[in-house]
């Protein structure tokens, strides 16, 4: 089974017109994580230049998960779906086969 970040940056790559907004915590850190065709992004800590360093390690914690439309704007996000749990991103990733 691959990762949880790899599964849902493929996600990405099949649903190329949402952005993933991704609320996790990390070692009792909390962080934001925009996903989007295939590449994550730390938004509040740094990301690494490495792409094989995961932003979202295995040991993370998912809090939700937003599905938002892309192009994603910060002043003016449009919501597919907002504070998806993780047990209910995983129906959704299984819908398209990841």
């Amino acid at each position: 089974m691959s990762s949880i970040g790899k599964r849902l940056e493929q996600y990405t790559l099949k649903r190329p017109q949402e952005v993933l907004l991704v609320t996790v915590e990390i070692a009792d850190e909390q962080d934001k994580v925009a996903i989007f065709k295939g590449f994550s992004s730390s938004l509040m800590l740094p990301t690494a230049f490495d792409p094989d360093i995961p932003v979202i390690p295995d040991e993370a914690k998912i809090i939700s998960i937003d599905r938002i439309a892309s192009p994603y704007n910060p002043e003016a996000p449009r919501y597919i779906e907002r504070q998806i749990s993780w047990e209910a991103m995983q129906a959704i990733l299984a819908e398209v086969g990841v």
